[in-house]
């Protein structure tokens, strides 16, 4: 890894695209909300990982990969969050008047997260998404697992996917 400059931080997240899963140190701007970064114009084309752990869905069993870095192109990213126990704040404001916590599960590649969206309570879920112009969008609460690893289990309280590339599912 490359010596950090005085205004940068490491931070611990997890990539998810259709086909693998990276858990890997990146490298942020000290001031920077990490949970929510793809949100910003500053994504460079590819998301760069240091001491990665990679697991490649791409047949059976799931396989391990080991680089020491890896580049993932940033529009095969279609979920992202900090690696737990560290955590950003809420992207919300918890009074904002007419919206809710709307319980679903998220398919993310070959994921399934289980969480909650933050809709309008004026309008159904259908509406809320046909509506929805952003590129990404948190699920909080959520609990992570893939059926494909039995052991992999994760509570984090926000993650960032993107809502044209993930399918939402209500029970």
């Amino acid at each position: 890894m490359r010596s950090l400059a005085p205004d940068e931080k490491t931070a611990m997240v997890m990539v998810y695209t259709h086909n693998m899963l990276a858990r890997g140190e990146m490298i942020a701007k000290e001031n920077a909300r990490v949970s929510t970064w793809l949100r910003t114009q500053g994504v460079p084309n590819y998301i760069h990982l240091y001491k990665p752990q990679v697991i490649s869905f791409g047949g059976t069993p799931p396989k391990p990969l080991s680089f020491s870095e890896i580049f993932i192109p940033a529009v095969q990213v279609i979920g992202f969050h900090l690696v737990p126990p560290e955590q950003d704040p809420l992207d919300y404001d918890a009074a904002e008047t007419n919206r809710m916590m709307r319980p679903l599960e998220v398919i993310v590649g070959s994921f399934l997260v289980k969480g909650h969206l933050r809709v309008s309570t004026q309008a159904e879920l259908a509406t809320s998404l046909d509506v929805l112009r952003a590129a990404w969008v948190s699920i909080y609460d959520a609990d992570i697992s893939n059926p494909y690893l039995q052991q992999f289990k994760l509570h984090v309280q926000m993650l960032l996917v993107n809502p044209n590339q993930v399918s939402f599912g209500l029970e």
